[in-house]
């Protein structure tokens, strides 16, 4: 039978402890024990359903872990302060001194950062490959290598990875593969394609308001207790807790993604077309020039196409620019980074969400300095807004 996120979230069903339709929030930092016994058997990670203090958990944390865990299909998951505070811990945890890492070339700029400039401090070393191409995914493994790592569809390039195919070769060679989904989430289900682990920035599309950071780790109970574990769990030692207020109010948002996710899916699908027929450069995995168009439909449940994300290319930064702050000026969107909004964000990442990678290797990446990254918004009138946007390209002469 078909794999249904969405219906995993809506038969979610929690009564707040006076019988409220949403759950009781939890705004204590440490719990109460009736027995000392007790106190040292979950010390020791032995006491289930017993809370312990709040960098732990907390039950509005375990509520919003316990949905995403069954929107992925995966066991269980881990909510954290943001999406780096879910990828550094789940690094962390599985590599250690002498340990090498493949993965993807375009990846979040942050993810990027702490892969190339960080880890190496701690003697993890990373190799960056096209992950379109399996061959040199395979080719770049090591004795060493412990992690593949990949965005299900890639940030700014909007690649896609052929997730089933990398997952043969983590199996075949004994790696854990760690899928970031923060771009697809509900389009494409990455556990379900053999994804060790899946990780989500729910501060984008889940929570889709922007006021608020926060990250997942969805993966087997085995692996998020390591991260939780008091003596040696990554997440528990670093510290990247997700405050209760803040799950609680990513849980609430949560039960609209579905539809959120199909009206972004649209609009994007129907301005991408537009801006091909009008001959702008332009990346969307729902058209059927994008290279990976035949891999990331036979990946994706349906329902909720090809996601909100498109990028154009009008040839120099200074154009790009200029169009962003028209766009803006005309209540198009916001010239802003992050994704996932009510309304349209743009922002060149060359010079923002990716600036942490060097200039040389953003063009051999393919990361020109004249590239727009949308993230399209819930516009009820998508073609008011094409045509608004073609005006304004007119009047810089793009079009």
């Amino acid at each position: 039978m078909a794999f249904k996120p969405a219906n995993n979230i809506q038969d979610l069903q929690y009564f707040g402890e006076f019988g409220g339709v949403n759950p009781s929030i939890s705004d204590s930092s440490t719990y109460t024990f009736l027995s000392a016994k007790t106190m040292f058997d979950t010390f020791e990670g032995n006491a289930d359903g017993c809370y312990l203090y709040s960098r732990h958990s907390t039950p509005s944390n375990l509520y919003l872990g316990e949905a995403l865990a069954a929107m992925e299909g995966t066991e269980t998951a881990n909510v954290t302060a943001s999406g780096m505070g879910a990828i550094t811990p789940v690094i962390m945890q599985l590599c250690g001194a002498g340990d090498h890492i493949v993965s993807s070339r375009t990846i979040y700029g942050g993810t990027y950062a702490f892969l190339k400039n960080f880890a190496p401090r701690f003697n993890v070393k990373t190799s960056f490959v096209d992950i379109t191409k399996l061959d040199v995914v395979e080719a770049a493994i090591t004795k060493n290598t412990k992690i593949l790592y990949c965005e299900s569809v890639s940030n700014p390039l909007l690649e896609v990875a052929d997730i089933a195919g990398l997952s043969k070769l983590a199996k075949k060679h004994n790696l854990k593969l760690v899928v970031d989904n923060t771009f697809s989430p509900l389009s494409v289900s990455p556990a379900q394609l053999g994804a060790d682990i899946v990780i989500h920035s729910l501060t984008k599309f889940i929570n889709g308001s922007s006021d608020t950071v926060g990250g997942v780790v969805c993966g087997t109970q085995e692996f998020i207790n390591d991260l939780r574990n008091v003596n040696d769990g990554a997440c528990m030692l670093l510290g990247s807790t997700m405050d209760s207020l803040q799950a609680a109010s990513i849980l609430k948002n949560l039960r609209t993604l579905h539809i959120r996710m199909q009206q972004h899916s649209v609009n994007a699908t129907y301005l991408a077309e537009k801006f091909e027929a009008d001959g702008l450069k332009t990346v969307y995995p729902g058209l059927a020039s994008h290279p990976s168009h035949a891999l990331f439909k036979s990946m994706m449940n349906e329902k909720y196409g090809f996601g909100g994300m498109l990028t154009i290319d009008v040839g120099s930064l200074e154009k790009a620019n200029a169009l962003m702050e028209l766009m803006q000026e005309k209540n198009l969107g916001y010239l802003a980074v992050s994704l996932g909004f009510y309304k349209t964000l743009f922002s060149a990442p060359g010079s923002s969400t990716s600036s942490e990678i060097p200039e040389d290797e953003q063009k051999e990446m393919g990361l020109s300095d004249g590239l727009i990254r949308f993230s399209i918004g819930l516009d009820a009138d998508i073609e008011r807004t094409y045509r608004a946007m073609r005006t304004c390209m007119e009047t810089l002469n793009i079009l």
